[in-house]
């Protein structure tokens, strides 16, 4: 990754978060944002401490679905502008390790290449698109609201156009962005930035379990077919099949896909190694 280096989460252990919790339990790596006085509305040093949390993600090979959630009412507001603007209104992490260029959340989540689960139990603004796009899938309870109100106070959506454009037509991009409307979570899932909504009472479990099957999948694919699909975009479709099928050829040729082979002839569960 870009912002942090493999050596650099070596200290992961040692960091203490102001802005964001996280916790481990199996193969899945739970990351909450955890600044509801503030409507988890994300400051420099927030925006930093989640990156972070994505790149030890992103290193640790134990780890094979992200859980993305929030405490309080607001699932979040976007950036704390008074923040961004005025450097002492930010509370500086002294346990983080120095980014290596500008916190950009949009770039950090592409960069992830792990499936990625927003469990998504109250209104979406502004920047907070920024995470909610970045994940793989995103389940929303029906109460949940998605706004991006920036153009209501003089300013656009700049960067949260670059994480829609992959998801949205451009026209309902414009849309959203124009008026600054707030879409329910059944709007949401007819335009395709939600996967699933769920009731209150059972998305949880339903996070759960789709990251539980997340996890019984082979990682090392999961984590080359997400790179790929990424590559292939910046690639002219005349190159797009030999790279794919490079690609395949050199996946048919780890321990992960040869104990899939084998695992299905003896009719029993792979034990995959991500190697």
């Amino acid at each position: 990754m870009r912002f942090y280096t493999e050596e650099d989460i070596q200290t992961f252990d040692h960091v203490r978060f102001l802005h964001i919790k996280t916790a481990k339990a199996g193969h899945v790596f739970t990351l909450t944002l955890a600044r509801p006085e503030k409507r988890n509305a994300f400051t420099p040093t927030m925006a930093e401490e989640i990156i972070f949390a994505l790149a030890y993600a992103h290193y640790e090979t134990h780890i094979r679905c992200v859980v993305l959630k929030a405490e309080g009412p607001v699932f979040c507001a976007g950036a704390d502008l008074n923040a961004f603007h005025d450097a002492s209104a930010n509370a500086v992490n002294p346990t983080l390790p120095i980014i290596r260029e500008e916190a950009r959340l949009g770039d950090a989540f592409d960069e992830l290449l792990k499936p990625c689960i927003a469990q998504v139990e109250g209104p979406v603004l502004a920047g907070g698109f920024l995470m909610i796009c970045g994940c793989t899938f995103v389940f929303s309870v029906p109460e949940a609201t998605f706004s991006l109100p920036e153009v209501k106070r003089g300013i656009w959506p700049m960067q949260v156009m670059a994480s829609l454009l992959p998801i949205l037509p451009q026209r309902k991009i414009l849309e959203i962005s124009i008026t600054g409307k707030a879409y329910s979570g059944a709007e949401a899932l007819e335009m395709g930035l939600v996967t699933r909504v769920v009731e209150k009472e059972q998305i949880e479990i339903e996070v759960n379990a789709l990251a539980t099957e997340i996890c019984n999948s082979a990682p090392l694919a999961i984590q080359s077919g997400m790179r790929c699909l990424q590559k292939i975009q910046n690639l002219p479709q005349s190159e797009q099949h030999a790279f794919l099928k490079s690609e395949l050829d050199k996946l048919l040729q780890t321990k992960d896909a040869k104990e899939g082979t084998v695992a299905f002839k003896e009719k029993r569960e792979p034990i995959w190694k991500g190697k």
